[in-house]
């Protein structure tokens, strides 16, 4: 026990489970000052808990499998008003979630009248049986405070089901979401329904729906994907009546299954969500062990109107990992004139804050974790003329892996994504930690997750421009502590 977290690829601040494979994040809630942190564990519920999203406690399995089947995505909610009866009359926690058993995917219902500590199931499971479909699962539940009933949106194939109820356990069908609208390369799944003020006025809300979508060769793998709408509690509405429109909610390939906290305290003010870093064309196939999987760092969210008009939805890194900073770096007034500069600092998990602007550079940026001799590094940057921001790992270090198939597939890859700086100035916000590397460009307008898997003793750091002049107003590094205790 005492070598765990100390592997090597092994992230130093994201949740990743001690051993074995951790993959879609499910029933996450907050209750009695304790966020859980459920997640898949082959069929079953890992467990976590943590007081401030950062440091994490791991605890034995919450939900294994029974004579109903496997246990699947889902999530947790607290029944404040104990509408379920299940806890005479004071607040507990109801998980809902998917059993899965031969073929046959239906939903269920678990109850803690302590805490999370300890798990009963439903005696009426399944509360909502299979209609007859071979993709129903996933569900997400939320209180709809206009309608005064529990909502339930639920994965369909290409599209989402929404259910209503009074108590938790009798479940009446009202609609469906999905046909033709956004991206249908593949299965919508963990599916997610949450409001959020626009541009910060709370006298102006929208509705997201958040879904990810399956591997498929249309996206080169697994993504996700949002709409933004009304919803009055039967029916979303998509505000883009074409349906056409597709909003994607991470340009890199490794942010997957992303779902909110449910029961966050309204003094708190925030939505918050994290997503598995991995992608259905390669899970766990990266050269880490005793763990496969991970999750990212918890993101807040808002919605912003852009430049062009358009509601997008925003992630933020929450205010909690400042705590983490330990050793500071301010580098200011650099300038990379068609050239890179090597800045003075090693390290290999850290948070970096980068303002740059530029005159008439054809590209610029930074090398993240780059090797002695330059050869290796994960470069992130901007292209003013194609208006593209992006993030490349083609020369990150290992990438020789074979997929779940048996087949080698190609890791090493740009993402790009279109992105307009005003001004000619751009904000970059890294968070680099061993194997993962999350960006943030202007204030969360566009992110970027991406797996690495960079040889030992890359921990550089380059300020590059090509093409022409960059100026980097500042750029601050901060190395982050460990939350893992050593």
């Amino acid at each position: 026990m005492n070598d765990l977290y100390k592997e090597p690829f092994r992230p130093q601040y994201h949740l990743t489970p001690p051993k074995g494979p951790m993959s879609d994040p499910n029933g996450m809630v907050f209750f009695e000052g304790v966020y859980h942190q459920f997640y898949q564990f082959t069929g079953r519920w890992g467990h976590a808990i943590s007081r401030d999203l950062i440091h994490w406690e791991h605890l034995p399995l919450a939900l294994v499998s029974d004579e109903l089947g496997d246990i699947w995505s889902g999530c947790c909610v607290v029944d404040t008003q104990d509408s379920s009866g299940l806890f005479g009359g004071e607040a507990g926690l109801v998980a809902i979630f998917t059993h899965y058993k031969d073929g046959l995917q239906s939903q269920s219902l678990a109850y803690s009248r302590d805490s999370g500590s300890s798990w009963t199931k439903h005696a009426g499971n399944p509360v909502i049986p299979n209609p007859g479909i071979r993709d129903f699962r996933d569900p997400k539940v939320l209180w709809h405070e206009p309608s005064g009933k529990w909502i339930m949106v639920v994965s369909v194939n290409k599209k989402v089901y929404f259910y209503s109820s009074s108590n938790l356990t009798a479940w009446q069908f009202e609609s469906e979401f999905g046909a033709g609208q956004g991206s249908q390369a593949a299965v919508w799944e963990c599916p997610d329904l949450f409001r959020l003020p626009v541009d910060g006025d709370s006298e102006r809300q929208k509705w997201v729906l958040h879904v990810s979508i399956g591997d498929n060769a249309e996206t080169d793998g697994s993504t996700a994907q949002y709409f933004i709408g009304e919803f009055d509690g039967r029916r979303f509405v998509n505000d883009d009546a074409t349906g056409e429109q597709i909003s994607w909610t991470d340009y890199g390939q490794d942010f997957y299954a992303a779902v909110t906290y449910s029961g966050i305290p309204q003094q708190d003010g925030r939505c918050i969500w994290l997503g598995w870093t991995s992608n259905w064309k390669y899970p766990f196939a990266g050269p880490t062990e005793p763990w496969k999987g991970g999750m990212s760092i918890p993101r807040s969210l808002g919605l912003k109107t852009s430049a062009d008009g358009f509601i997008k939805l925003c992630q933020q890194p929450i205010d909690e990992l400042k705590r983490l900073r330990a050793d500071s770096l301010r580098f200011a007034s650099v300038e990379a004139a068609d050239q890179t500069v090597k800045l003075d600092f090693q390290g290999s998990s850290y948070e970096l804050i980068a303002t740059i602007e530029w005159e008439d550079a054809d590209s610029f940026g930074l090398r993240l974790l780059c090797s002695e001799t330059g050869s290796e590094s994960t470069v992130i940057g901007y292209e003013p003329a194609k208006e593209t921001v992006f993030v490349d790992r083609m020369a990150s270090g290992r990438s020789d892996f074979i997929n779940r198939e048996g087949n080698p597939f190609h890791f090493g890859k740009r993402f790009e994504a279109s992105c307009r700086a005003a001004d000619k100035t751009i904000k970059l916000h890294a968070f680099v930690d061993e194997s993962v590397v999350e960006l943030f460009v202007d204030n969360g307008e566009t992110s970027f997750t991406t797996l690495i898997y960079p040889s030992p003793g890359s921990d550089g750091l380059e300020l590059f421009a090509c093409g022409g002049a960059a100026f980097f107003r500042s750029v601050d590094v901060y190395k982050l502590e460990s939350v893992w205790k050593k």
